[in-house]
């Protein structure tokens, strides 16, 4: 009916101004303010888009957002280190939904992807991981709360080092310990290096040497017995032997001196001497 009166209106205006002569002001036609009109009246005019009004970083986490949701295990992870990259909170804050993807490969990615977050927030949402089912995400998950240098995760760390059955969680938990460096966890190390089992392969001696290293790094004195023992068991391998008394020098109490002596004494294996060469140097020049 719009359109209709305008035409009219339009035709009547042409025929008023027919005998116009040429060159004479210019007469416009209502049939394009119709058309204006119309557009509005249907809704059909340009709206802004929601991204617009986005800055590029938003659009940046918000492509990919979208991209978590994708089928394809390689886009969902390329997603979570992009989001990582960012290092930006919000971003991780992202990234952290897809901790519980069900492939284990993308709930590691996205381990790694929430540490711009605060080191407590981060903590919480990573410790639950250190149950999963798969061992290559409770073992990445305690090398990334070790990153956290977060306090509160030396609590599942410690429960992790004495209870996994697996040997790599056990070490990445006893290397995570250290790295957080709270003497918490010394408790939860010396038990570790004093109840080893007679007979243990490599990847048990692993652990041992990542509990006698993160003993030497928390520097707690408390550890110095399960050091000593550990240093002063033939049983155990040389390697671990020698990060017990490396680690008794970085903590530098002198009840560690003469087991370290008798270490470097007995020239069992000229590296041992060495480390308790070198321990004792460091406990004196400390003293």
């Amino acid at each position: 009916m719009l359109a209709h009166n305008f035409k009219n209106n339009s035709i009547v205006y042409r025929r008023r101004f027919r005998g116009q002569r040429r060159g004479g002001p210019r007469v416009f036609s209502f049939g394009f303010l119709a058309a204006v009109l119309l557009a509005c009246a249907a809704g059909t005019m340009v709206r802004s888009d929601p991204q617009d009004r986005l800055t590029p970083v938003q659009r940046e986490i918000e492509r990919q957002r979208q991209r978590l949701g994708s089928l394809e295990v390689e886009e969902r992870r390329d997603a979570l280190m992009r989001l990582g990259n960012l290092k930006r909170p919000e971003a991780s804050r992202v990234a952290a939904t897809s901790l519980s993807d069900g492939t284990p490969v993308v709930r590691v990615t996205a381990a790694h992807a929430i540490l711009s977050l605060s080191s407590s927030e981060a903590a919480s949402l990573l410790a639950p991981l250190l149950k999963d089912k798969s061992e290559f995400v409770r073992r990445e998950a305690a090398h990334v709360l070790g990153r956290t240098h977060d306090r509160s995760a030396v609590s599942p760390l410690g429960e992790a080092l004495l209870r996994d059955k697996k040997a790599s969680v056990r070490g990445a938990a006893a290397m995570a310990l250290g790295e957080i460096g709270a003497d918490a966890g010394v408790a939860a190390l010396s038990q570790t290096l004093t109840t080893a089992k007679q007979k243990r392969s490599s990847e048990d001696e692993f652990v041992l040497r990542s509990a006698a290293r993160s003993l030497g790094r928390i520097g707690s004195r408390a550890g110095v017995p399960a050091l000593i023992a550990t240093l002063e068991n033939s049983a155990n391998e040389l390697d671990t032997r020698r990060e017990a008394a490396r680690a008794l020098g970085l903590i530098g109490d002198v009840s560690a001196m003469p087991a370290l002596q008798a270490a470097f004494a007995a020239g069992e294996d000229p590296y041992l001497a060495e480390a308790a060469r070198a321990a004792l140097r460091t406990i004196k020049s400390k003293n």
